[in-house]
Order: structure tokens, then C-alpha cells, then sequence
């Protein structure tokens, strides 16, 4: 019989929660859920190493623990700082915390074009909703922003580095899913970017998934480029059978008609089983699809303002043919 793991305790923002050793102080705020929980741009729980890069994730520790009650004298990242039994955290109750966050925001978006209006990501888009919350009105950037050309990086997958800011999220996922990855960083510090050097293309069978884990719009699904803003489609949970992946997607509707295929994601956009490139970018058909209903959408997001769970009364022909 296998001994009862011991629980260790820790308080963020004032709520406190018991958690398995080990456990980072970003899942146990998840744990608690609601407005505590820090924002990550870079971790990625599916993905291993994923995590301490953009900083957005940054809290005050003011108690270290009950054996050693000394605060951290520094902001410390939550997605890689494990919880010691006993610990306070503070994430949105600190005046640093909301401060360095700012500053975050300030430096992901030095580079970042204001490409919203035609970008494919715009709806649901991370680095939207952390500068509507935490970034400034206008920009201190006075010098010129980094600038690259658009490429496509295989048969279905264009990379916007103008975009990035990079995660390096689609490196792990292309790495741990792949047995054949051909795109990393290249160059450093400010002249870093997302490349395959020498244009290769990325065509292995699991590659779609870059797209998905990508937290802004610089890596773009091909077939769905330009065709619809996301609030102007229906999401529907569907399955298939499938001999290479679960099966187990989103399908985003246009009327009947299937206008992209995406995995299905957790509430903090992070994808519960990844799936193949058959089901993303061929199987386009609802024919090929078992609907299981529709998907479940907050209701605080743009999404939400054309989704549907019940049938529209049969007089409005409209709705009905949205």
C-alpha cells in the first residue's frame, strides 16, 4: 500500500489552497482559478521546459514558507517557482507585481506590428488580452521595429516574425511531437527569430500543431487565412476516427461548411490532446465529422457574441442561417 502523499499549503492573494509538492505556484493559482491566476505567454503545461521566457508571469512572494518566513527579495516567475508549505503569494493585490507586468507588456510589444484589424489571431489572441489589461496607452518606442518577410514555412503554414515574440513554444511542440524538427531560433538577443534557415519547409505529420500552440498570429493556418474573423463562426466539438490522432477537434463553422479545424483547448487556451494534420487541413467536410454539439465558450470572450447553444426559433431565418 502506497503511502498518502502530503499535502502542502499556500495562499495567493489571500485564498489558499493545498497542493501536491512540486507544484508550481501558477498551478496552484490555476487550482484556485478566477483573477488570480498570472497570465503566461510562454508556459505551456502539455509541453516540458516550456516556460520562464516572457515573464508575464512574474509574482511577489512575501513569505518564503513557515520554516523560513522570509519574502523573496525579488519577483520571481511563476510558472517555474515551486511552492514550499506554508508560502504567501501575491499577484494582482501588488503594486510591483501590476507594475513590472506593465513593463512586460511594454517590451513584447516594442516589435509587435499593430496588425489586429487583419490579423487571423485577432478574437483570440493572448497578447490582446494582456495589453488590454496591463499594457499603456501609448509607446515610448521612438527606433525603428524589426521587420521581416512573410514566409511560408510548409504546404499550410505562414510565419509572420514580425509577430513573434518568441515563446518558443512552436520549437518544444515541433520537438516533443515530431521525430524530425527543422525550425528553431536563430541568431540571438535582438536579432533573434523563428527560422527553418534555408527555407525548409516543416511537413511532418503533426507540425499543424505549431499553429494552435502559438499564443499570437505568427504562424497562420493556411487554408483559413483572411476567410473569417473567429466570432463570425460557430465553434462545434466533433470527433472522427482517426489511426494517428484522437480525433477529438473543434470544428469552426461558416453556415454548413467547415472553414477550419482546430484542437480542442483547456480555459487557458492550452490544448488538451494535440491532433494530426489529416484531420486540421483535410478533412474539411462535415461529412467526415461526428458533431458532437457545440463547443463551450466564455462568455466574457468576442467568440461568444455568435455562439449559439440552443436552436434559434424557427421565424429567425437569419440566425439560423448564420
Amino acid at each position: 500500500m502506497s503511502e498518502q502523499i502530503q499535502k502542502i499549503t499556500v495562499t495567493i492573494d489571500g485564498k489558499t489552497v493545498e497542493v501536491d509538492p512540486g507544484t508550481t505556484i501558477l498551478n496552484a493559482a490555476r487550482q484556485i482559478g478566477g483573477n488570480i491566476v498570472p497570465p503566461a505567454m510562454c508556459y505551456y503545461k502539455p509541453l516540458k521546459g516550456s516556460g520562464g521566457k516572457c515573464r508575464t508571469c512574474l509574482v511577489e512572494v512575501s513569505k518564503g514558507s513557515e520554516k523560513d518566513p522570509r519574502p523573496m527579495p525579488k519577483l520571481v516567475a511563476s510558472c517555474s517557482t515551486t511552492v514550499m508549505d506554508g508560502m504567501e503569494v501575491k499577484n494582482i493585490t501588488s503594486e510591483r507585481v501590476v507594475d513590472a507586468r506593465k513593463g512586460v507588456v511594454e517590451f513584447l510589444l516594442i516589435n509587435h506590428p499593430l496588425d489586429c484589424p487583419v490579423c487571423d489571431q485577432a478574437g483570440e489572441c493572448s497578447l490582446q488580452d494582456l495589453a488590454f489589461e496591463h499594457g499603456a496607452d501609448t509607446s515610448r518606442y521612438e527606433f525603428k521595429r524589426r521587420e521581416f518577410d512573410k514566409i511560408d514555412i510548409g504546404e499550410y503554414i505562414k510565419l509572420h516574425m514580425t509577430r513573434c515574440i518568441l515563446c518558443y513554444r512552436c520549437v518544444y511542440t515541433a520537438n516533443q511531437l515530431t521525430s524530425n524538427r527543422e525550425h528553431g531560433v536563430l541568431k540571438r538577443g535582438d536579432a533573434a527569430e523563428i527560422g527553418t534557415h534555408i527555407q525548409n519547409s516543416l511537413d511532418n505529420e503533426f507540425i499543424g500543431n505549431v499553429i494552435d500552440v502559438c499564443p499570437v498570429g505568427a504562424l497562420t493556418d493556411k487554408t483559413f487565412r483572411f476567410r473569417s474573423r473567429v466570432w463570425y463562426t460557430k465553434p462545434m466539438d466533433a470527433s472522427c476516427s482517426c489511426d494517428k490522432c484522437s480525433g477529438k477537434v473543434v470544428l469552426w463553422m461558416i453556415g454548413n461548411e467547415v472553414a477550419r479545424v482546430t484542437a480542442r483547448k483547456d480555459q487557458y487556451g492550452e490544448v488538451e490532446e494535440f491532433i494530426c494534420n489529416d484531420c486540421r487541413f483535410n478533412k474539411k467536410d462535415l461529412k467526415d465529422w461526428n458533431v458532437e454539439g457545440p463547443r463551450k465558450i466564455n462568455r466574457h470572450s468576442v467568440i461568444s457574441t455568435n455562439h449559439y447553444e440552443k436552436a434559434a426559433p424557427a421565424h429567425t431565418t437569419l440566425l439560423n442561417k448564420a
